[in-house]
């Protein structure tokens, strides 16, 4: 049974109004931009400095995974780590222990949703649209 972890962010994302806008990749690193809903010009910034293996997806196929129920999940809340789903116990168990310990990061939105399992925790910052995925 997965067990959800709210992120504390420190911004106020509507998550159901939010989206997932833009992301970069490198080997190293991953940056994800999500809408601020009620901010013209601002985008919620999430990057982790280490490997990581990222899945995206429409909010629909994740409600439908086989996990049985779920607990801890918070209404219109963006960040979560979670213990127990199937995306983190299906991935390589070589690169988990290479890359580990690791930790399974969900961002839920109405639209695109996004896994990250990384050893690193996620990096939160409120940046202005036009300025660098770094």
């Amino acid at each position: 049974m997965p067990t959800y972890k709210p992120l504390a962010h420190g911004y106020d994302v509507r998550a159901s109004q939010s989206d997932l806008v833009n992301m970069s990749w490198t080997p190293t690193r991953i940056a994800a931009d999500f809408l601020v809903p009620g901010e013209v010009a601002c985008l919620l910034r999430v990057g982790f400095d280490r490997p990581c293996i990222v899945r995206r997806l429409d909010e629909m196929p994740l409600s439908t995974e086989d996990d049985g129920p779920v607990t801890g999940l918070v209404s219109e809340h963006l960040a979560y780590e979670v213990d127990g789903a199937s995306f983190a116990r299906t991935q390589s168990e070589a690169w988990k222990l290479a890359c580990g310990p690791v930790a399974h990061f969900r961002f839920v939105t109405g639209w695109t949703c996004m896994d990250v399992l990384s050893a690193a925790r996620p990096i939160f910052r409120l940046v202005r649209v036009g300025t660098s995925t770094s």
